[in-house]
């Protein structure tokens, strides 16, 4: 469906403040509903409480079109301060996962265009745009003015058929023993309960479960997530009551004589499961608790009703054997403005096929993970911002 050629023009316009930001509550989840690939990071809940705990120091550039004073396309970004350059990212960051330009349905191309084209204008001297989808609004409206490279293959599952019938599908006996006698195991040490928060009530106490588990899990290793840090738990429980409201959030939490071991936070969208974060504790991770937590997950999105996982990262094992195929995500630098923004666009790039080929390399990647544990926990415990956030 196209637009008719009689229909009003496209008014655009630019939303500086986070009072303007709230006020698009009413009529901004809809045009992430209508995403060919819907993502809950860019739900307004999700972008609102981001910019209340993350945007110091950013300046805040939502591009808004309207048709008869209908919004009908949106491309939500900041701009940073960087040594030299102003810097336009994806509002949330690195923690929205799937960030487009946002078009409401019957809108086609040349709305995106619009938007692009406002975009372009908006005095910056790059765009830094991390975790695009494939087949991206935002890269086909930039074209040749935005380069883009690989970052995560990103498995998929299609749960069409039913969990029961995907999992006997992608698994043979021997694996199914396997995550059988991984349950005994955890079972010798007590009473095994699964539980799926939902509601408010549920899911706080849950959260506050999850944020523990992921101290254990990553105590003195790399973990960019900042879901943890201070900020990140203050930012975390806001969007969380937010996105209970419109019944997205869902914490699966594994328990042993009900104490927590495993969580795996994700949200429900447009029939699909988003995995957002996971943790278990490792005194028992012999045991592969997140992995059995991780297939109850999976199987509360089935009983949902929901017909597509998306992991939205990872190459680990046993997520490559469940999954049907990849969904990639990319990394968007462009639309630079003089010798600094291309400069800084050229540097990013080799930066990260550089990290790309940290990661096939197996002995320096254990080494990085594994070998410096020690080392990092030591410089963590001796910094005083360190001693702050244990």
């Amino acid at each position: 469906m196209t637009i008719a050629p009689s229909a009003a023009p496209v008014a655009l316009a630019t939303v500086t403040t986070g009072e303007e930001f709230e006020a698009l509550a009413g009529e901004w989840d809809g045009l992430v509903r209508a995403m060919p690939r819907p993502s809950p990071f860019m739900l307004h809940a999700w972008l609102a409480e981001w910019w209340a705990h993350y945007g110091d120091g950013a300046e805040l550039a939502v591009h808004v079109a309207r048709r008869d004073s209908r919004l009908v396309g949106a491309l939500p970004l900041v701009v940073r301060r960087r040594p030299g350059l102003r810097v336009a990212t994806f509002m949330g960051g690195r923690l929205s996962v799937l960030p487009d330009l946002l078009l409401a349905p019957g809108e086609d191309e040349s709305t995106a265009e619009a938007l692009a084209g406002h975009l372009a204008a908006g005095g910056f001297d790059v765009a830094d745009l991390h975790g695009l989808p494939e087949h991206s609004r935002m890269a086909a409206a930039l074209g040749d003015r935005l380069q883009l490279i690989q970052r995560i293959e990103a498995p998929v599952i299609d749960l069409s058929a039913g969990w029961d019938a995907v999992y006997r599908s992608k698994t043979n006996s021997k694996k199914r023993n396997l995550h059988k006698r991984r349950r005994r195991q955890l079972g010798e040490l007590g009473t095994v309960t699964t539980t799926v928060a939902r509601r408010l009530d549920e899911l706080e106490p849950a959260l506050e479960e999850a944020f523990h588990l992921h101290d254990l899990r990553w105590e003195g290793r790399p973990d960019g997530s900042g879901f943890a840090t201070e900020t990140g738990r203050r930012f975390h429980r806001a969007a969380l009551r937010r996105l209970e409201a419109i019944d997205v959030a869902r914490i699966v939490t594994l328990r042993v004589d009900g104490r927590a071991i495993a969580f795996h936070y994700w949200f429900a969208l447009e029939g699909g499961m988003y995995v957002h974060r996971l943790a278990f504790d490792p005194e028992v991770g012999r045991f592969s608790p997140g992995l059995v937590n991780t297939l109850d997950a999976i199987e509360s999105a089935s009983e949902e009703g929901l017909t597509r996982v998306e992991f939205l990262g990872g190459g680990e094992r046993y997520k490559l054997e469940l999954a049907d195929g990849f969904a990639p995500l990319y990394h968007g630098y462009g639309v630079a403005s003089g010798l600094r923004g291309r400069a800084y666009a050229s540097a990013h790039l080799g930066a990260i096929q550089a990290r790309r080929r940290l990661k096939r390399s197996e002995r320096l990647h254990r080494f990085y993970f594994e070998g410096l544990a020690p080392a990092r926990r030591l410089l963590s415990r001796r910094s005083p911002r360190g001693r702050g956030m244990r």
